[in-house]
């Protein structure tokens, strides 16, 4: 499979990523079929060098089935070169267990019991 991804350049701690097509099966900083553009996260957001892409490049490559990686795909779709991906859903770990839930919920049931209804002290 084709990927379109970052390559990871630029010195420890000042990091400079190229964006390149590559065979999903090369390492990350290894070999390459071609360079489309680069990101440097360190300059301000507003930055006209902060991202840099060859749209013409990108367009065919996607056009011939390279599958870009998320971080990729999201420029890319603020470039309006495609479509935005669907949020993933975030992992369930901090949420409370079942029993805990079920517990929540027979306080909540038991607390709107005891309060007197408003309407119902108005008449």
């Amino acid at each position: 499979m084709i990927a379109i991804r970052m390559t990871r350049h630029g010195a420890k701690k000042r990091p400079f990523f190229h964006i390149v097509v590559a065979d999903s099966r090369s390492p990350r900083d290894g070999r390459f079929i071609e360079k489309l553009g680069t990101y440097n996260p360190l300059l301000p957001r507003d930055h006209a060098q902060r991202l840099t892409l060859d749209k013409e490049r990108i367009a065919h490559w996607l056009k011939v089935g390279a599958q870009p990686s998320d971080r990729v795909a999201k420029f890319l779709s603020q470039a309006e070169l495609m479509k935005p991906r669907e949020r993933r859903d975030q992992t369930k770990k901090p949420l409370p267990r079942a029993k805990a839930q079920e517990r929540m919920k027979a306080e909540a049931a038991a607390a709107a019991a005891a309060a007197p209804a408003p309407e119902a002290a108005a008449t």
